[in-house]
């Protein structure tokens, strides 16, 4: 099998302590910028200069081992860093964290036994420690990729806005079959009875086409059971909260399909499908050798209208 796409490929990788020091400090001397909440959950919290109450956007990441500035192992774009930066110089403060497979792969821990539930563990643990944070005026969710379903399951009431950034509009599996239709057409139907399969049994299902081992064999069924129990639109329509979704023209892992499910789901909701940006949220053409450098090379800058259409969501 050829590809199907860097969803995917990534899936192998599925994966209130001050006491962290930041490469580059003196010896000894404490980063006021990091919040580590628990083990799980470390972060860099940034807040402007200020006495006045601003507020705060929580960066959920996307899947696979990816640290707090958006980069894993394989890649370097920086994209969250380059939000948060961003968001500051707009006087927005933002948390991000490393997700807990990067945490778990840094300390030499296993991680096969996460799942996806804990993705959303560690969300509202973030979302519980820093709502009753009296620096903070209002609260906002942004899930990028996998972070945005995340996002929708914790954006109860007491979030200001939730922001999809790329995020699925449909459950995981029916993504992963509608990329490999498109991809390698005939596997699509072996895909989707197998994952109706793995789905419907209660024990590991063994016996998987070569071709979808990595994607739904053994090794990673418990995580992939876990995720693909949701269905994105279908949740986002329990918000009551005022949600802006966002997706790009030139994104090759979620098609602006997906943010079309989300917005159909709720018509109140802000769409944009911004031209010319991708995954890493960085704008591209059509060179695609060029493009491909986004997740490697971080002086790409961040999407302008990306940022403008935040900033404008958060402070209206």
């Amino acid at each position: 099998m050829k590809k199907i796409l860097l969803i995917i490929a990534i899936l192998p990788f599925l994966g209130f302590s001050q006491s962290i020091f930041k490469k580059g400090n003196k010896a000894g001397e404490i980063d006021p910028t990091i919040l580590n909440i628990n083990d799980d959950i470390q972060g860099t919290l940034l807040t402007p200069e200020t006495f006045d109450k601003v507020p705060l956007v929580i960066i959920i990441g996307d899947q696979g081992a990816i640290d707090r500035n958006g980069n894993e192992p394989r890649t370097r774009s920086n994209v969250y860093l380059q939000l948060a930066d961003s968001l500051l110089k707009n006087g927005i403060a933002t948390y991000r964290y490393d997700k807990r497979i990067f945490t778990q792969m840094k300390n030499r821990k296993s991680s096969e036994n996460t799942l996806f539930s804990d993705f959303i563990i560690d969300a509202k643990e973030t979302v519980n420690t820093l709502k009753n944070d009296a620096r903070f005026s209002k609260i906002y969710i942004a899930g990028h990729g996998q972070g945005s379903l995340v996002g929708i399951l914790v954006a109860d009431s007491n979030i200001d806005g939730f922001i999809s950034i790329n995020g699925a509009g449909q459950s995981i599996d029916a993504v992963i079959v509608q990329q490999i239709s498109q991809q390698q057409p005939g596997l699509d139907k072996v895909a989707a009875a197998t994952f109706k399969k793995v789905k419907d049994s209660e024990e590991l299902v063994y016996e998987i086409e070569r071709d979808l081992y990595v994607i739904i064999g053994p090794q990673v069924q418990p995580f992939m059971k876990s995720w693909m129990q949701y269905n994105p639109a279908t949740e986002l329509k329990k918000l009551k909260t005022p949600i802006l979704i966002i997706n790009g023209t030139k994104n090759r892992q979620m098609n602006a399909t997906e943010a079309q499910l989300l917005k159909d789901a709720v018509p109140t909701a802000t769409l944009e499908i911004i031209k010319n940006m991708n995954h890493v949220l960085k704008t591209v053409g059509d060179d695609e050798i060029e493009a491909s450098k986004t997740y490697i090379n971080p002086n790409f800058p961040l999407n302008n209208r990306l940022l403008e259409l935040i900033v404008k969501f958060v402070n209206p």
